[in-house]
């Protein structure tokens, strides 16, 4: 029989899967904060659920800014579900705000093209 080579991935596969998970894990925590019948303990216990995904995979080091956000903004739920008042209100507006804040991040190199730019008004400043 022929024997297989065991070979390790390569840096850019695991951090893609590292990326992955990590948005997975934000985007689960985030739907469950929009909930209109938002339940801070359902909350605590979904997210610990879903944070078991995030502790198999390794732990990559990112460059990029948004994935840098993303990282920190992961370890700030975990955080909120530590160290939370009575009724969680408090974290949960700061973690929405946070969360539209990282959506801008995302999306801040997208840009719209500009149709009819001959057309356009220029004022020469």
């Amino acid at each position: 029989m022929y024997k297989q080579k065991i070979t390790q991935p390569s840096e850019k596969v695991l951090r893609q899967k590292y990326v992955r998970v990590l948005e997975k894990f934000v985007k689960r925590a985030i739907n469950l904060l929009k909930h209109p019948q938002f339940d801070a303990e359902l909350f605590k216990t979904q997210c610990y659920k879903f944070y078991e995904d995030v502790k198999k995979v390794e732990k990559i080091r990112l460059n990029n800014g948004y994935l840098n956000k993303l990282e920190a903004y992961s370890i700030h739920i975990l955080n909120s579900l530590e160290n939370h008042s009575k009724t969680f209100e408090d974290e949960k507006n700061f973690l929405l705000k946070e969360a539209n804040l990282l959506h801008k991040e995302k999306n801040k190199n997208n840009y719209k093209k500009e149709k009819h730019k001959s057309k356009s008004f220029n004022d020469g400043y």
